[in-house]
């Protein structure tokens, strides 16, 4: 047999062809994170800025968007994200999130659809009626779900991730995050590596 035609050895093809394949669509970074993840503006994700208390959030409603709500605690419960709880505020616990809407176009609200904020005490997730509206800029089923799971992300201890490392529901702008309002797997590798022992 000529060089031209022998056959590689199974194991040293495999890693040629894993060489040769790109870690992501984004570039090469590591799937699974050894710690906190990077962040836009120098932060690192954190348990220390989310609204978990022991292993869960317990949230209490007031928005009329409710089914963003339903769908974010369903987006970060799914699979293998089940270290933080998301039980509903009742007589046996304290509220650790408020679910609540507002209705604001300039300032801070300005183009945002949707805010969480640590408070002392509960922590808020406000739906911003005058972009989520019927309508409104962002006012389809789906990007109200996306936005709300983007905000509960935020609630979980993550910051804003550039999409142009890799897919993420933690992009800070609603047309680089994945339709369907769901973590990607680099979302759910964040995930595991922040709350691994929880």
């Amino acid at each position: 047999m000529s060089p031209s035609t022998t056959a590689w050895p199974p194991v040293l093809a495999a890693s040629l062809l894993a060489l040769t394949l790109p870690h992501s669509a984004y570039g090469h970074a590591p799937l699974m994170a050894p710690g906190p993840a990077k962040c836009l503006k120098s932060e690192k994700d954190s348990r220390g800025r989310s609204s978990v208390d022991g292993a869960e959030i317990a949230w209490e409603d007031e928005t009329k968007y409710d089914d963003a709500r339903a769908h974010a605690v369903r987006a970060w419960s799914t699979r293998d994200l089940n270290k933080i709880k998301f039980p509903k505020d009742d007589a046996s616990r304290v509220a650790d999130l408020e679910w609540s809407d507002v209705n604001k176009n300039t300032g801070r609200w300005k183009d945002v659809g949707a805010g969480w904020t640590p408070f002392p005490g509960t922590d808020s997730i406000r739906m911003n009626d005058a972009y989520l509206g019927a309508g409104k800029r962002f006012g389809t089923r789906a990007k109200r779900r996306l936005i709300g799971a983007h905000e509960l992300g935020h609630a979980l201890g993550f910051c804003h991730k550039s999409a142009s490392w890799y897919p993420t529901l933690m992009a800070p702008n609603v047309h680089d995050a994945p339709a369907d309002g769901k973590p990607t797997r680099r979302d759910r590798a964040n995930y595991q590596a922040l709350w691994r022992s929880s």
